[in-house]
C-alpha cells in the first residue's frame, strides 16, 4: 500500500506513468481516486484468477492472441473493477460504447492507451511512480522531452507541441514571442469567461517575473520555471523563458488553479520551453533564409534583372501577388544614437504580420535602408500607402520613443516593369524627409512642391507669406479654440471634396460647410477663387515645413 503522504491518484499515474497520448474516456470527474497498486488483465485469460485489492488500477491488455478466444469483455472487467472498488480502468484498445456507458453509471474512471502501447512497459511505468515517485518524475521529464522535440522534428508546429502541453496538463498553455504578443494558445472551458483578463496582463512587460524581463539575461536565472499569482484570485502561471542562442526568444505559461499546479505541470514548462526554443531557432533559420532569398530576388529586380514572368513565379514562392498595383515605402534612421537596422526591419515585419498587409519586406543594408513594397488599394492607392506608412511610424514612436525614423513614398506601380521607378521616387522623398529631419512619410508626389519651398532661401518672406495668408485664421482658431486650418487642411487633403473632408474631420456636412463660410468670412477671401485655393494651400504646406526644419 501507498503511504498517505504519498497518495498517488489516478490523475497522477496519468500525468507521471501512462503513455503521452493517452485519452480518458470516462469519469473525467474521477481521477482524484487513490491507486494502491496496479495489475494486468488479458482478455484470452479472464478475471477469474485474479485477486485485487482496494484502490488497485486494472491495466487491460489488447487482445493480441487471435488463435486464443476472448473470455472477458471490457464491460465485463468494468463491472468487475466496480464490485472490487478498483481506482480505474486502463484499456489497451478503444472501448465499446457499452464499457463506457457502464463506467459512467458505476461512477469508475476508464482511460485509453494509445495503440501500439506496450502493456508490461505500462505496469513497470506505474510501479515506478508508486514505489520511486521522484525517480518516475525524472524520468517522465525526459519522456516529455522526447515527446515535444519529436513533434517539432516532424515539422508538425508549435500548434502540435502546445496542443499537446495542453493534453498533458490539462491546463491552459500559452505561447509568447520576445514582444510578448500571444503566438500559440489553449484554453480550458473554465478559464474562458475572464480569459481576455488574463491575456491583458500577460501581454504587459512589467507583469513578467523580474528575473526573466530582461531576455538578454534570463540565461543566467538560477530556477528555469518561476511561478506567479494572475489578477484573478486563485489562478496562477508556471512560466518559462523560452531560450535560444543564450537569449529569450519568448516565454511559455502553463495557467490553472493554483493549487492545482503539480510536477507534471512544472515538468512540461521546462522542458515545453526547450522544445518550443527549437521550433522557434527552426522557424527563424527558414525566416532567415527566406529573408536571403527574397531579398536577392529583389535586388535583381530593382536592378532590372528579372522578367515579369520570373517576377510573378518568384512571387507565388513568397506567397504575393506581384500582378496588383504596388507602392515602393523606404524607411531609415536618422540622427546620430540610432537602433540597428534589424531592429527597423523587426519593427515593419511585426506591422506586417499583425496586420495581414500584403507587402514584401527587406532590409539592404549597404543602403542603409528598409524597403517595403505594398500591394496597395487599387482605388485609392496613395492614401492606402500613406496610411499603413503612418503605421509604421507610430509603432516605431511607441518601440523608441526618443528615435525617429524617415519616410519616403514612391508612386503607384501598375505592373511590374515600373518597381524599380516606384523605388526611385521613394528614395527622393526619403532624402526629403531625411533633410527636413522629420518622420512625417513624405510621398513623391508632394515632392515638387516641398523642393520649390526649400529652394527659396528667404526664410523671413516665407514666414511673412505664411503670416499674411493664414494670420487672420490662426488668431481666430487660438482665441476661439477653433479648428479652421485643421478645416482647411483636411480639404486640401481631399482635394476639395466636401463629402470626403467631412468624413475625415467626423463632423456632419452642415458643421463643414458652416467652417468654409467662417473661414472665407474671417479671411476675408473667396474660396472658389483657384489663386486663393493656391495660395492658401502653399501658405499651409510652407507652415509644415517651416515647422518640421
Amino acid at each position: 500500500m501507498v503511504e498517505a503522504n504519498h497518495r498517488v491518484t489516478v490523475e497522477d499515474v496519468r500525468k507521471l506513468a501512462l503513455p503521452l497520448g493517452t485519452k480518458v474516456t470516462a469519469g473525467e470527474g474521477l481521477l482524484n481516486r487513490v491507486v494502491s497498486w496496479t495489475t494486468i488483465i488479458y482478455p484470452e485469460d479472464g478475471t477469474n484468477a485474479k485477486s485485487l485489492q482496494t484502490g488497485e488500477l486494472i491495466l487491460v491488455a489488447p487482445h493480441e492472441n487471435t488463435s486464443m478466444p476472448r473470455v472477458v469483455a471490457d464491460v465485463d472487467v468494468v463491472r468487475w473493477a466496480s464490485d472490487l472498488n478498483a481506482a480505474g480502468v486502463v484499456l489497451g484498445e478503444p472501448p465499446s460504447t457499452t464499457a463506457i456507458a457502464e463506467a459512467n453509471a458505476y461512477g469508475i474512471p476508464v482511460l485509453t492507451l494509445p495503440p501500439g502501447t506496450r502493456i508490461r512497459m505500462v505496469e513497470k511505468a506505474i510501479v515506478s511512480l508508486l514505489v520511486d515517485r521522484k525517480g518516475q518524475i525524472e524520468r517522465r521529464g525526459t519522456q516529455i522531452y522526447r515527446q515535444l522535440t519529436q513533434i517539432s522534428s516532424r515539422n508538425e508546429g508549435m500548434a502540435e507541441i502546445v496542443s499537446a502541453m495542453a493534453r498533458l496538463t490539462n491546463k491552459a498553455v500559452v505561447v509568447q514571442d520576445k514582444r510578448l504578443q500571444v503566438l500559440y494558445s489553449t484554453v480550458q472551458p473554465q478559464f474562458v469567461g475572464y480569459w481576455d483578463e488574463v491575456e491583458v496582463f500577460l501581454r504587459k512587460l512589467d507583469n513578467l517575473p523580474v528575473d526573466i524581463q530582461d531576455r538578454h539575461r534570463v540565461v543566467e536565472v538560477e530556477n528555469p520555471v518561476l511561478m506567479q499569482s494572475l489578477p484573478t484570485p486563485g489562478i496562477a502561471r508556471l512560466v518559462s523563458p523560452i531560450i535560444a542562442k543564450d537569449i529569450g526568444r519568448g516565454y511559455l505559461s502553463i495557467i490553472g488553479r493554483d493549487s492545482e499546479l503539480d510536477d507534471i505541470d512544472l515538468l512540461v514548462a521546462e522542458h515545453g520551453a526547450a522544445a518550443c526554443a527549437l521550433e522557434m531557432a527552426k522557424a527563424k533559420a527558414i525566416s532567415d533564409t527566406e529573408k536571403r532569398l527574397r531579398g536577392t530576388f529583389l535586388d535583381r529586380l530593382l536592378i532590372g534583372d528579372v522578367s515579369p514572368q520570373e517576377a510573378i513565379r518568384q512571387g507565388e514562392r513568397f506567397d504575393h501577388d506581384m500582378t496588383q498595383m504596388h507602392v515602393a515605402i523606404v524607411l531609415a534612421w536618422h540622427g546620430d544614437k540610432t537602433p540597428s537596422l534589424r531592429r527597423l526591419e523587426t519593427i515593419i515585419n511585426s506591422v506586417v504580420s499583425a496586420q495581414h498587409v500584403p507587402a514584401l519586406v527587406w532590409q539592404r543594408e549597404r543602403e542603409n535602408e528598409v524597403l517595403v513594397f505594398y500591394a496597395s488599394d487599387d482605388k485609392e492607392p496613395i492614401a492606402s500607402s500613406m496610411k499603413l506608412a503612418r503605421t509604421f511610424v507610430s509603432e516605431i514612436n511607441r518601440q523608441y520613443p526618443g528615435a525617429k525614423a524617415a519616410v519616403g513614398l514612391g508612386q503607384a506601380a501598375r505592373d511590374i516593369s515600373a518597381w524599380r521607378s516606384s523605388y526611385r521616387d521613394a528614395v527622393q522623398a526619403l532624402d526629403l524627409a531625411r533633410r527636413l529631419q522629420t518622420d512625417t512619410p513624405l510621398y513623391i508626389g508632394d515632392l515638387g512642391v516641398y523642393q520649390l519651398i526649400l529652394g527659396l532661401n528667404d526664410r523671413d518672406k516665407l514666414t511673412a507669406f505664411c503670416d499674411r495668408t493664414l494670420g487672420t485664421l490662426l488668431e481666430y482658431d487660438k482665441r476661439q479654440q477653433a479648428d479652421l486650418i485643421k478645416t482647411l487642411e483636411a480639404f486640401f487633403a481631399c482635394h476639395g471634396n466636401l463629402s470626403q473632408t467631412a468624413e475625415m474631420l467626423i463632423v456632419h456636412r452642415n458643421t463643414l460647410l458652416y467652417r468654409m463660410n467662417r473661414i472665407n468670412e474671417i479671411a476675408q477671401i473667396d474660396l472658389n477663387r483657384p489663386e486663393i485655393r493656391l495660395a492658401l494651400h502653399l501658405a499651409l504646406t510652407i507652415r509644415r515645413l517651416l515647422a518640421l526644419s
